[in-house]
């Protein structure tokens, strides 16, 4: 069974939308990451830190995922990353309320042994240099490295994100990030940028409006699935990014063609995300669901015309 090693935070989230908000919760991008990512055939692990405050309820719910959680260091005494965001009223943008790093600030990632020569590998949104570290540790080159990050990252590290860009295959981000990464508006000439800075796949994000792959002057377009109601986004980002990288590690093909593939998987299951608060639709979510709307977009997508 092959094997995907994910890097992210694993951390509470309080989350503030039109239709409600929370107290402190599950969240971080490991967690999004790792409870996708179990819907496939793989072996998975989350290389992350907590405090000695993270309930052991949710450590169980990741092992009941069969998620190896030997990366996952617990801190005495530390205390758990926190993010508070508040949504506006098109749930496309948000404020941060609140950030505490807490034992995120001195993170030190250690990958465990038998991870060490996994197949593929998720690098989740954290600090480019953290990033670093663990494909530093890889014993064998990885079929797949696939990176997400954020403009935070651009805004403050900038040097840092495009070495660990150069060591990448694949490039996961949002339409306003690949914009400010590449500082062209067209998403077509910054996916070029953006690949000549060295990852041969960009996928960009573009939320309830879908996602855009790209390979040299390939272009494939996975649609949004469209909604009744949308909960929370929290997460969705993530979430795609364990449909894509479990799918790729699952069926161990890695062309543009399978990517393809991937990128519908992962904004089906990021459709499921958005529809409660949280982490908690993809706690709830099983197989059945998942095969039936994968059914939905297959419909949305197919058409017969003559040419």
């Amino acid at each position: 069974m092959n094997k995907l090693l994910i890097v992210g935070t694993v951390a509470f989230d309080a989350i503030e939308t039109p239709f409600g908000k929370t107290d402190k919760i599950l969240g971080g991008a490991g967690t999004y990451i790792g409870l996708s990512a179990a819907f496939f055939n793989l072996q998975s692990a989350i290389v992350s830190v907590v405090g000695d405050d993270f309930p052991q309820e949710y450590l169980d719910l990741l092992v009941e995922r069969n998620i190896d959680i030997s990366g996952l260091e617990v801190v005495k005494g530390g205390k758990t990353f926190f993010w508070s965001g508040r949504y506006h009223n098109d749930l496309n943008s948000r404020d941060t309320l609140d950030t505490q790093l807490n034992v995120l600030a001195d993170f030190q990632p250690k990958v465990p042994e038998n991870y060490k020569s996994a197949d593929v590998v998720m690098l989740g949104n954290l600090h480019p240099i953290v990033q670093s570290s663990v494909l530093d540790q890889m014993e064998t080159k990885p079929k797949l490295v696939v990176l997400d990050t954020m403009n935070f990252w651009m805004d403050c590290a900038l040097p840092e994100l495009l070495d660990v860009i150069k060591r990448v295959d694949v490039i996961t981000i949002n339409d306003e990030e690949a914009r400010q990464l590449s500082g062209e508006y067209s998403l077509v000439k910054a996916a070029a940028k953006i690949q000549a800075m060295g990852p041969k796949y960009v996928v960009i994000k573009k939320g309830e409006h879908g996602a855009l792959l790209f390979h040299d002057l390939q272009v494939f377009f996975a649609p949004a699935l469209p909604l009744e109601e949308v909960f929370d986004p929290t997460g969705a980002g993530d979430t795609f990014a364990g449909g894509f990288a479990g799918f790729i590690t699952q069926s161990e093909n890695v062309s543009f063609e399978n990517m393809k593939n991937a990128t519908i998987y992962g904004s089906n299951l990021a459709s499921f995300c958005v529809e409660k608060f949280g982490t908690e639709r993809m706690i709830t979510l099983d197989k059945k669901e998942v095969v039936s709307r994968l059914k939905q977009f297959k419909s949305l997508m197919q058409f017969d015309i003559e040419l």
